[in-house]
């Protein structure tokens, strides 16, 4: 089973160009199969045995949602052995996870947005500068939390002139996303501190105070401090400014496709969960103000 797993995790890396974090979830996932099938060829695995490990998982108390991820992994994995003719048939086909509720991404309200991105009194006035920029291109463009960490310095002619930001998204997939004119006054004036704390040479956008790239860790710490000085009752995670992002476009603009594309998502199932953020929103005003509403 090592030396099996361990040369599928080399064709998702090579063929496949799955990121390290990505790979690193595969390979969680298939030792948890390797675990559940307690030293049973893989050869020998049946749609029966599936079955039995998905409802001993789900009794020890593992969700719909993560036995849905974990059950696409297996089949995966199965379906490449199938090719390459070490097993018959892929013992996964067919088999569902159980239901269970459908969690909607938090967002913030626009107020709440407004807050976030007004820099504190008390911030340090150059990584204030360069917080800001960050999180008004969170906020504009929706980018992942990767995206936004691997810009680098040339990307600025893009934003400040062309007003769109090129971004290199999940499995190396370019795509052009606009930039509002918040988004770019705020990177221009981060620009301004940017020579004061970059390193020589150093060809990142976001610095750190030793003059190195930003990363991703440092960016959360980063937020989730700008949301607790500014008083917010919620934690604030990067992912919540790119959620809070996709409702915003679509509950002003309807257009569902555009906001797939703007997010990146190659299914538009993925984007359709901001449909419900909207109706969940329309249903809180209905609460609070039609006579007849369910208190």
């Amino acid at each position: 089973m090592a030396a099996v797993l361990a040369a599928y995790l080399d064709f998702l890396a090579a063929q496949r160009r799955l990121s390290p974090h990505t790979l690193s979830n595969y390979r969680r996932d298939l030792l948890r199969l390797e675990q559940v099938l307690a030293g049973r060829a893989l050869a020998q695995v049946q749609a029966q045995d599936i079955r039995r490990c998905v409802a001993q998982l789900h009794a020890e108390g593992l969700s719909g949602r993560t036995l849905g991820r974990l059950l696409s992994a297996w089949r995966g994995f199965f379906a490449w052995l199938g090719e390459a003719a070490l097993i018959s048939c892929n013992p996964c086909l067919g088999i569902r996870p159980p239901k269970s509720p459908r969690r909607l991404p938090r967002a913030l309200s626009v107020d709440e947005s407004a807050a976030l991105l007004t820099p504190a009194e008390d911030e340090n006035e150059a990584l204030g500068a360069r917080d800001t920029a960050m999180f008004e291109l969170f906020y504009s463009s929706g980018l992942r939390l990767s995206e936004l960490a691997g810009l680098d310095l040339a990307a600025v002619e893009g934003v400040l002139v062309d007003g769109e930001v090129r971004v290199l998204g999940k499995r190396n997939k370019l795509r052009l996303v606009p930039v509002g004119g918040a988004a770019r006054a705020a990177l221009a004036a981060w620009l301004n501190y940017r020579p004061r704390l970059a390193a020589p040479e150093e060809e990142a956008l976001f610095v750190n105070q030793q003059g190195r790239r930003l990363g991703v860790r440092s960016i959360q710490r980063r937020l989730a401090e700008r949301g607790r000085r500014q008083g917010l009752a919620q934690h604030v995670h990067p992912h919540m400014l790119r959620h809070s992002f996709a409702s915003h476009v679509l509950q002003s603009s309807g257009d569902l496709r555009a906001v797939q594309e703007m997010l990146g998502h190659a299914s538009i199932a993925s984007t359709q969960v901001y449909t419900h953020l909207d109706f969940q929103h329309l249903a809180s005003v209905y609460d609070r103000a039609h006579p007849r509403a369910k208190r």
